[in-house]
Formats: structure tokens, C-alpha cells, sequence
């Protein structure tokens, strides 16, 4: 089969840009004839103020990968969707409502050719967490103009059918696409170390509102005087809202901050430092980071929102608490807090098997 996608890819950095890459090679690997049309410019720099590409790529290229998409460029859209009308499927990758105006043009594009290709989007998110004037029109309209709809849970897929009641909408668990580092089955093979004096939890990633910072922060104030705390990742606002909370919490000798894009070279030693990763978000659709932190053999905590549990073993692997409650969270940090527990945690993470999950997506998305 010819397929093509539609997306992020190298130097384009985060799970959606590794999703794609992973999704083309594996694709290949089955023996599709595939190609990725991909960004040279995604969005204007003002809409995302973090860092958009890395010089270094978190995985391994896909070697078809053209970059011939900006968002200023309109022609480039349509130009794209006649070289694409000879594929047998066209797949777009959705995170977030800036890609639907090309996605749309794209689409009629590919429908002006003698047979229109069968398409279908992946959304990885059906809406953002932080929502702009036209967001849900757009994402409806796009919905409503392809094949198939595929998501990575059972309360997206509900979303996507009330966004788009005529759509097929499928369900597919979210494959692991891991940053490219020596992470395979670091659960099992990692060597028993002694109680830490210290317990150390890291939070991971891109700092925005709905991920709970502030929640974790508050909880933390109340959890043992041994509990600290690093804070990986950029700051979309800035640091400066997050470090009075820090101070007005009486916190700044338990929290170190480490502001900006982490490299996959970087996440080894982070991890190797931490005794958990928090995950405290408030709203969720689904995260690669529970499975990056057991490729690294560290337990997790996370909240109930979205799909953020579906990996966890609760009492096994991590905890699980309820979101936007810092109540709930703190009662997770005292059980971390004791070094009996933490090492039991650690000793349940367990080594992942990434081919099933694969193998379902792949076939959930060629049967759609």
C-alpha cells in the first residue's frame, strides 16, 4: 500500500514528531511503500513560544521525509495534496487546531485527482487543554472531512464522534515512541541500590496550566522535609509565576528548577536521579512519559485525568491520585516518602514490550 503522512517530523522535537517517525519506519518494515510530508515552518513563532526543533534528532530519521510545508505558504498546501493523490492513504497527524487549515487544503487537494486517496487523522489530541476562539470549529470541520478518525482513548474517541456524528472513529492505545536514548528494559536489569536519605521526584516536560504544576507544588509543602523536587522542561510563561509559588510555599531549598528543552542525550542522568516521576496534570489525553520513566526503571505518580493511568499499576509500578485535588497528591508523596515503599515501586517497574502495541495501531489504522 502507498501511504503518506501528514505531520511533524525530525528537526521537529516532541511525541508527535517521534510518533510519526516511529509510525513511517514501521509502516516500511511491513513493506508499505510510505513517504512523510513534513514542516520546513509548522506555526509562527508567537503561538509557540518554546523551542520547535532540535539539531539532534530524539530518534532515528525517516529517510522519505520531505519538509516542504509552511504555514505561510498556502500554494505549498495545495501543491501537496496533488503530489499525494496517488497514495492509497493519506494520514494526518492532528496536535493541534493550527495544522487544519493545511490539512483542509491538502484534503482538496487530493480530491481533485481521478480517485481520491482514503484518509484518515490521528489525533492526538481531538482539542487542546487550552483552548483558542475557533478551535472547536476548526477540529470539527476536519473531522467531518475524513474517512476515518483514530484516537488513543476510549473519552477521545467519545469527544471525536460528539465533534463528528457521521465520522468513523476508532480507538488505538498509544504505542510507546520513546526519545532515542539506551533505555530498552532498564526496569528489570537495573541493579538494587540502598534506601536514599533523600526522596527525589521528578517533574518532566513542557510546564503549561493544565499539567498541575502548581498542584504539585502545594502538595509538596506538606509532604516530608526530605521530599525534593527537580522541574525539567520549558516554561511557555516564563518561570517567574512558578518560582513565587515556589517561595510563597516556603520551597526553595526542596525545588530546583532546570528551565528549557531537554535533549534526549540529558534524560538518562535525570531519570538516574530520580526516585519517581510525577505526573500531576489536571487534564490528559494520554503521555509517553509513564513508559519513558519505566524504560528508565523509575516508578510513577500520576492522576486519573484522560489515559495518564492506563500504564500504571497502582501500588505495583506508581500511585494514582485524583487530578486538580493537592490533597490526594500529598497522600502519594507521604507513601513515596518512605524508602520501604519507594523501593517496592521500584522493584514492580517492569520491562515494556513495545511490538503488541504496535502491531494493534498498525492494524487499527489500515483496517479504518
Amino acid at each position: 500500500m502507498r501511504i503518506a503522512l501528514v505531520g511533524p517530523a525530525h528537526p521537529y522535537k516532541g511525541g508527535g514528531a517521534r510518533h510519526t517517525t516511529e509510525l513511517a519506519h514501521r509502516l516500511a518494515a511491513a513493506g508499505h511503500d510510505v513517504v512523510v510530508e513534513s514542516w520546513r515552518a509548522q506555526y509562527p513563532r508567537r503561538l509557540y513560544p518554546g523551542q520547535q526543533t532540535v539539531d539532534v534528532a530524539e530518534g532515528e530519521p525517516y529517510p522519505r521525509t520531505h519538509r516542504g510545508l509552511a504555514w505561510y505558504r498556502p500554494d505549498g498546501w495545495l501543491a501537496a495534496g496533488r503530489r499525494l493523490r496517488s497514495a492509497d492513504l493519506v494520514v494526518f497527524a492532528l496536535l493541534t487546531p493550527l495544522q487544519v487549515a493545511p490539512y483542509l487544503a491538502i484534503l482538496a487537494g487530493l480530491a481533485r485527482g481521478p480517485k481520491r486517496p482514503r484518509t484518515a487523522v490521528i489525533a492526538h489530541n481531538v482539542l487542546p487543554h487550552e483552548r483558542r476562539p475557533g478551535d472547536l470549529a476548526l477540529t470539527k470541520t476536519l473531522l467531518s472531512h475524513v474517512d476515518t478518525v483514530i484516537t488513543h482513548s476510549a473519552g477521545q474517541t467519545a469527544q471525536a464522534r460528539e465533534l463528528a456524528p457521521g465520522a468513523t472513529v476508532l480507538t488505538a492505545r498509544i504505542p510507546p515512541h520513546l526519545p532515542g536514548t539506551d533505555h530498552q528494559n532498564h526496569g528489570t536489569e537495573r541493579t538494587p541500590v540502598p534506601a536514599p536519605a533523600q526522596c527525589t521526584l521528578l517533574f518532566f516536560g513542557i510546564v503549561r496550566p493544565y499539567k498541575g504544576l502548581d498542584v504539585l507544588l502545594r502538595a509538596l509543602a506538606g509532604a516530608p522535609a526530605h521530599v525534593t523536587l527537580t522541574v525539567a522542561g520549558e516554561f511557555w510563561g516564563g518561570t517567574g509565576q512558578t518560582e513565587k509559588l515556589i517561595a510563597d510555599l516556603g520551597l526553595r531549598d526542596r525545588v530546583t528548577l532546570r528551565p528549557g528543552y531537554v535533549p534526549a542525550t540529558a534524560i538518562p542522568a535525570l531519570f538516574a536521579a530520580a526516585d519517581a516521576l510525577v505526573m500531576p496534570y489536571r487534564e490528559a489525553t494520554a503521555s509517553q512519559n509513564a513508559l519513558l520513566a519505566f524504560a528508565h526503571g523509575v516508578p510513577v505518580i500520576t492522576t486519573t485525568a484522560g489515559a495518564l493511568a492506563e500504564p500504571v499499576r497502582d501500588g505495583v509500578d506508581g500511585l494514582t491520585c485524583a487530578p486538580d485535588d493537592a490533597e490526594d497528591l500529598l497522600r502519594t508523596l507521604i507513601q513515596i516518602s518512605d524508602p520501604q515503599t519507594a523501593q517496592r515501586l521500584r522493584s514492580g517497574v517492569r520491562a515494556w514490550d513495545a511490538e503488541p502495541l504496535w502491531a494493534a495501531y498498525l492494524q487499527t489504522m489500515l483496517a479504518g
